[in-house]
């Protein structure tokens, strides 16, 4: 098996247009359970495209999930997420974010400011990406990996549903983390 090298190329290198490669990405979230422990969750549809320009900040990102393909690993669980009760895809079917602003906070990060839309309200958040490489892959594609995380808060986005525990606290944290892993690929 040939393996090809990684691009040394930074931040201010990248031009172009991209799509996200949804098979090798991967949006998630971790909440907390019961005040004792993390449940981790992933969306395993969604689409996305980074629109370059003649400078980072010149760029554009737009993403959207499909709220259904939430999974938890739990059936039961995913069926209560989708339900009005937090995403309520029969209603909202789409979880939307668009950036509004792009800027270098170093040589190997980037700050995307922007709206996300969940069951219809909108919000900003900024989420900080650690720049992972380019690289060209065995087919001849340029790829770019970018991670990063932020914490929001559900309520902000109308999912209140709770549970008052015994010993204090509450079933499901209201921070969440949201968790982004990115490969896109240059458009040709």
């Amino acid at each position: 098996m040939t393996q090809t090298a990684q691009s040394t190329a930074s931040l201010s290198d990248l031009t172009g247009d991209y799509t996200i490669d949804a098979t090798h990405s991967q949006m998630g979230f971790v909440a907390r359970h019961a005040m004792v422990t993390k449940v981790r969750g992933t969306f395993n549809e969604f689409e996305g495209t980074v629109t370059g320009g003649a400078s980072v900040a010149d760029a554009a990102i737009a993403v959207t999930i499909q709220a259904a393909s939430v999974d938890t690993r739990n059936s039961d669980r995913d069926a209560h997420l989708v339900a009005g009760d937090f995403f309520d895809v029969d209603s909202y079917p789409t979880i939307e974010f668009v950036s509004t602003r792009v800027e270098p906070v170093d040589e190997q990060t980037l700050r995307i400011a922007g709206d996300l839309t969940i069951k219809g309200v909108t919000r900003p958040v900024s989420v900080d990406f650690a720049y992972a490489g380019s690289a060209t892959d065995p087919f001849g594609m340029q790829r770019v990996g970018f991670e990063g995380s932020t914490t929001v808060r559900r309520s902000d986005f109308g999912m209140t549903f709770n549970a008052a525990l015994e010993t204090g606290g509450v079933l499901v944290s209201d921070a969440i983390v949201l968790e982004i892993e990115i490969s896109a690929v240059k458009n040709a």
